[in-house]
C-alpha cells in the first residue's frame, strides 16, 4: 500500500492496526494520536494506572464540552491460521480494510483524529472545547480505564456535555444504527448447600441441584420487568452450573449457579436482588450469593446530541438512522456519570472480535465525515 494514495483516515487506521495493542497493552497507540491533537493545541494528560495506558487531550477551557472515547486495545487474535492475513499487518482486498481492530475500534479512532484535524484547521476559533478519552483496557477487566479517567474528571468537577463513543453500531449499513443506551449488568455466584453422600442412600443425603432446581424454574420464568420506550424487558439468564465430584455415585454437597441480569432503567439494582432473594428464600434454600455489578444502565433520550448525529448521518449517507440500546456494556456507562448525553456512532459490527475483521474503507471516510459533521454543529463557528 502506498500511503500517498491513501486518505488521512484509512492511512492512520493502518497505523494503529499495526500496533499490536493486545489488552490491556497500549504499543504505542496513544502516542501517535497525541503527537497528532498536540499540533492541533491540544493539552495532554497521561493518566497511566498499573499497566493502563489512558489519554485525556483536551483543546479549549470553556463549555460546550464535546468528547469522542473509545479504546486502543483490542481482543486475541485467535488462530492466526485462520486469518486470510497478517491481523497486525492490515490489508486491503475488494475495498474492506482486513486487521485486529479494523472496526472495533481503531478505525473509528482513525475518523475521530482526521475529523478534528479538519474540523480546527476549518474553525480554528470555534466554540467551547473538543476533548479525547482513550484507554487501552475496555476489552479486559475495563477497572484502570475510562472508569479511573472519569473519576479523575468527577474529583476535578470537568463534566463533558456532549460525548461521542466510537464502538461498532451500525448493522447493514453505515450509519444505520446509533447506540442511545445500554443495559445494566448484574451477576451472581449462587451456592446451594446440600449434605453429600452416598448416591445409594438418598435418605442420607440433600442434592442440592434437586434442591435448587424449583427455584431456578422460577427464577428463569419471572418477568423483572416490561421495559420501557427504549429498552427491553429485563433477562436473567444461567450461564454456568458446576456440581458433582466427578464420579457417578456421589451426591454433591454443594452446587454453584453462575447467573446475570441484563437489566433496563425500569429496574433498579436492589429491586433485582431483592426479587432474587425472596425467590431463593420462598423456596427455604440454604445458600450463599455473591453479587458483582460491572455496569449500570445508561440512557441518553431524544435531545441536542441525538438529533445532531442523526441530522449529520442524514446529510453524509442519505439515510436515516436507528436508535438502539441492544448489544453488551460498553464504556458509555461510566462517562454517562458526567456526561448527560452519550451516543455510541460507528462503523458495521457484523466482523468485531472475529477471525478477518474487517471494515469497509469507503466507510471510514464517511464515519469521518459524520463526526466532523457533529463536531461543525455543535461547536461550529463563524465563516471557515
Amino acid at each position: 500500500m502506498n500511503p500517498s494514495n491513501l486518505s488521512e483516515t484509512l492511512n492512520l487506521a493502518i497505523q494503529l492496526i499495526q500496533r499490536r495493542s493486545l489488552t490491556p497493552k497500549d504499543d504505542g497507540c496513544l502516542e501517535i494520536i497525541g503527537t497528532r491533537l498536540a499540533r492541533c493545541g491540544f493539552n495532554l494528560e497521561n493518566m497511566p494506572y498499573h499497566e493502563v495506558e489512558n489519554l485525556w487531550a483536551r483543546r479549549g477551557e470553556f463549555g460546550p464540552l464535546v468528547c469522542f472515547a473509545g479504546h486502543t486495545d483490542v481482543v486475541p487474535t485467535g488462530p492466526l491460521d485462520k486469518w486470510d492475513s497478517d491481523p497486525f499487518n492490515p490489508e486491503i482486498r475488494d475495498g474492506m480494510l482486513y486487521g485486529r481492530g479494523a472496526a472495533d475500534m481503531k478505525g473509528s479512532l482513525a475518523a475521530f483524529v482526521c475529523a478534528t484535524e479538519r474540523f480546527i484547521a476549518q474553525y480554528p476559533q470555534h466554540r467551547g472545547s473538543i476533548a479525547l478519552l482513550l484507554t487501552s483496557d475496555e476489552e479486559g477487566v475495563a477497572i484502570d480505564g475510562t472508569v479511573r479517567v472519569v473519576e479523575a474528571l468527577l474529583h476535578r468537577c470537568e463534566l463533558i456535555d456532549y460525548c461521542i463513543v466510537g464502538e461498532p453500531t451500525s448493522v447493514s449499513r453505515s450509519g444505520d444504527t446509533i447506540k442511545n443506551g445500554r443495559r445494566g449488568s448484574l451477576s451472581g455466584t449462587l451456592t446451594v448447600k446440600g449434605v453429600q453422600g452416598h448416591i445409594a442412600y438418598p435418605h442420607l443425603v440433600k442434592n442440592p441441584i434437586h434442591l435448587a432446581a424449583p427455584a431456578i424454574a422460577e427464577l428463569s420464568a419471572t418477568v423483572w420487568d416490561s421495559g420501557n420506550e427504549y429498552f427491553p424487558p429485563t433477562s436473567w439468564q444461567i450461564s454456568n452450573i458446576h456440581g458433582g465430584t466427578g464420579a457417578t455415585n456421589v451426591v454433591p454437597g454443594t452446587v454453584e449457579i453462575l447467573f446475570n441480569f441484563r437489566y433496563s432503567t425500569a429496574s433498579t439494582v436492589d429491586e433485582l436482588k431483592n426479587k432474587v432473594h425472596a425467590i431463593l428464600d420462598g423456596h427455604g434454600l440454604e445458600y450463599e450469593l455473591l453479587w458483582e455489578l460491572s455496569g449500570n444502565p445508561y440512557l441518553t433520550p431524544h435531545g441536542k446530541l441525538v438529533e445532531v448525529v442523526s441530522a449529520a448521518i442524514q446529510e453524509v449517507t442519505g439515510i436515516t438512522t436507528e436508535l438502539s440500546t441492544g448489544g453488551g456494556t460498553s464504556d458509555g456507562r461510566f462517562i454517562a456519570g458526567i456526561c448527560p448525553e452519550v451516543l455510541e456512532v460507528g462503523p458495521l459490527n457484523a466482523t468485531i472480535h472475529k477471525i478477518n475483521e474487517c471494515v469497509a474503507v469507503a466507510d471510514l471516510d464517511e464515519l469521518s465525515q459524520i463526526y466532523f459533521l457533529t463536531l461543525k454543529k455543535l461547536l461550529g463557528k463563524g465563516d471557515a
